[in-house]
């Protein structure tokens, strides 16, 4: 079963960052057992390029991201693991 929640989480960030690329992984069954995994929240990789995010730190780049998804963050994220890039970077 494919988790609704890969969509959601990347129409928001195409909405908010106009990725280049953006490659979205669902770790949660490698957390099953997990503490986290109690609350129904989901354990993703996330490897997004945009050119957003050139000239920023890392800090500001997780930041942007987060902010996209901030409403789904504890609830239907549990664990976010974040590689941003810009093109340059590539």
């Amino acid at each position: 079963m494919i988790d609704p929640r890969i969509d959601k989480i990347r129409d928001r960030l195409v909405a908010n960052l106009g990725p280049a690329e953006i490659e979205l992984e669902d770790e949660s069954a490698l957390h099953a057992g997990h503490a986290g995994a109690a609350s129904g929240g989901g354990h993703y990789r996330l490897r997004i390029t945009s050119a957003k995010f050139a000239g920023l730190n890392l800090v500001t780049r997780h930041r942007l991201v987060y902010d996209a998804v901030h409403d789904m963050m504890h609830k239907e994220i549990h664990a976010l693991a974040i590689t941003a890039v810009a093109p340059s970077e590539i």
